[in-house]
């Protein structure tokens, strides 16, 4: 991992790049764990964007995105809002909703990116997991983002 130094008035913060693997992981937690390496100022590249895993009941999720998809502009829909349906898109977003919207913010989910599987050029670097947002029961008990992708319109 490349480390950089970014130097303020009072101290030196050691930049990393953090890889972070969402395999079997909890959207929410991870997310706001995300929001807060990159705050501090990491480089932060989620990988297996497609395997991390939603709470709740499996209708009532696809059911509530389904009428989140639904909401579009009245004057004229090609000006969006525009709702994600890759597993990818889905996680920035989550993300940057965690995020202040001050420039700060901004500036900080510039550094974030997210993947599908494992790209190539990160597959010899370390995964990072957090321990509280790994799932807890079995995998039925959740349903995947990239499952919920599958049932409101993403084709691989």
């Amino acid at each position: 991992m490349a480390k950089q130094q970014i130097q303020t008035k009072t101290e030196v913060k050691q930049v990393q790049n953090i890889i972070v693997d969402g395999t079997n992981m909890i959207a929410g937690r991870l997310c706001s764990h995300v929001a807060k390496l990159l705050i501090n100022g990491n480089r932060v590249s989620i990988v297996n964007c497609e395997n991390i895993m939603l709470t709740g009941d499996r209708d009532a999720i696809i059911k509530s995105y389904r009428q989140f998809l639904e909401i579009a502009s009245i004057n004229n829909p090609k000006f969006g809002p525009f709702h994600p349906r890759r597993p990818d898109t889905m996680i920035t977003k989550m993300v940057r909703g965690m995020l202040p919207k001050k420039p700060s913010g901004k500036i900080a989910f510039k550094r974030l990116r997210a993947y599908l599987g494992v790209p190539n050029e990160l597959k010899s670097m370390t995964t990072k997991q957090f321990d509280d947002a790994k799932i807890k029961r079995p995998s039925p008990y959740y349903t995947s983002i990239g499952d919920l992708g599958k049932l409101v319109g993403w084709h691989e």
